[in-house]
């Protein structure tokens, strides 16, 4: 079993340093740049799971070199597409930004052989963490992992239900493949801070998605068993493959913490781990889901550092031509932020949790300027409206709930600026 060192992150200091990666004897060791005070610890490398830990390290770089030292799990266990022509490319817009489809494989980089970061394809719910009931009891584990109540999650509702997706179970297999109103595909890029959720379907037909080791723009590259595709996390859009231009329905999604989302959803289902949950690679797992992979304890953020300016977290709306990224540190100073996106009024506001929600401002036909309330609450058009829900909770408005203005959950400010290098990020007036 081999070991890499990495440093926790921890306040800049003056000047840069290096860190240093330790992969087994063949791979030597990978000097990378890093402009946080060095806090040494030691973390095992022995599966496809930690593999992702190392490239957030890098922040890029290298991925190419290091796919073969991070070894390989023989193969794809989802099938190999067959080869196909390759279409004349052209400009496409997309939800999320014009590209010219499909993508040059140069502009991709193999990180990691398919499958190397096992997708969940048979998930299991508990009410938390310390719920097992609906898992067969020969997998029950004899001490599960707690689910502390600032664990950040990625929170879904449909049809009057919850559910809630971890982000220590998220971080290590970033596509969860759900039946949840209907086929369901929940995906997480740490490298980006990304969750995109949509429907599990490919020209009408029900699908499984996996992780596909490639990285286009720094995010997450899936591929699917019915076509073989490849499919941009943050387009939602195959960008290479029998299916190019083809696009997946979103649903709202919300990045929250486990104790937040669980007071706004009291019935909220929760994700468990493997050997609850079934990967491509089976029930077993090494990971200790109760620890989280990244530090982000320290921070005010949900995700990301406060102090990074590359791992902010943004909410970003794009309305009329126009887009705009909020950054949590000055919505959270602000208050509350009151702006219009290529003509559409809308609000912005950091939940208690360290998160961001974006809704758009209009209700009834009116548009509404929105105050702080509380720290959970707005006010506007006299009632008072829940940060995590954008629901009336009394006055006039009673039981509305306010429209979401962002198709995408928050993420981070350097995925965003991969994708619209020409938004506007806004600043507090002063």
């Amino acid at each position: 079993m081999g070991h890499y060192t990495t440093r926790a992150r921890t306040p800049p200091y003056p000047g840069s340093r290096l860190k240093t990666f330790h992969i087994g004897p063949a791979c030597g060791r990978v000097p990378v740049v890093h402009d946080r005070a060095p806090v040494i610890r030691t973390l095992p490398v022995d599966g496809p799971v930690r593999r992702r830990d190392l490239l957030a390290s890098l922040g890029g770089a290298g991925l190419g070199g290091l796919a073969g030292c991070l070894g390989s799990t023989g193969g794809s266990t989802l099938g190999s597409p067959s080869p196909t022509p390759t279409p004349t490319p052209r400009p496409v817009t997309t939800g999320f930004g014009e590209v010219t489809l499909p993508v040059d494989g140069s502009e991709m980089r193999t990180a990691l052989p398919r499958d190397a970061i096992p997708a969940v394809t048979d998930p299991a719910f508990g009410g938390d963490w310390s719920d097992w009931s609906a898992v067969p009891e020969e997998h029950r584990p004899d001490s599960p992992p707690a689910l502390a109540d600032e664990a950040p999650v990625v929170g879904v509702e449909r049809d009057g239900e919850a559910r809630a997706y971890p982000l220590r179970i998220l971080d290590h297999h970033e596509v969860v493949n759900d039946r949840f109103g209907g086929p369901l595909l929940v995906t997480y890029c740490p490298l980006c801070g990304s969750a995109v959720v949509a429907i599990r379907e490919v020209d009408g037909e029900e699908t499984v998605f996996g992780v596909s080791g490639k990285l286009w723009r720094n995010d997450l590259v899936l591929y699917d068993e019915a076509t073989g595709s490849l499919w941009s996390q943050l387009l939602a859009t195959v960008i290479q493959g029998p299916a190019t231009g083809a696009t997946l329905d979103l649903v709202p999604a919300s990045l929250s913490t486990w104790g937040e989302w669980r007071e706004a959803h009291p019935g909220t289902r929760v994700l468990l781990p493997p050997p609850g949950s079934v990967t491509v690679a089976g029930r077993e797992s090494r990971v200790d889901y109760a620890i989280s992979k990244y530090g982000y304890e320290g921070e005010t953020q949900v995700v990301g550092y406060d102090d990074a300016t590359g791992y902010t977290l943004v909410v970003g709306v794009v309305h009329g031509g126009e887009a705009v990224a909020y950054p949590f540190e000055a919505v959270r100073a602000a208050g509350v932020v009151n702006d219009r996106v290529g003509g559409s009024p809308v609000v912005v506001a950091a939940t208690p949790g360290g998160s961001l929600v974006a809704y758009e401002r209009v209700v009834d036909g009116a548009t509404l300027r929105f105050a702080v309330a509380d720290g959970a609450r707005l006010r506007a058009g006299g009632s008072r409206w829940a940060l995590t829900t954008g629901r009336a909770v009394d006055g006039p408005h009673e039981g509305t709930h306010l429209v979401r203005a962002n198709e995408r959950s928050p993420l981070f400010r350097r995925a965003w600026a991969d994708f619209h290098p020409d938004s506007r990020v806004w600043r507090r007036p002063g």
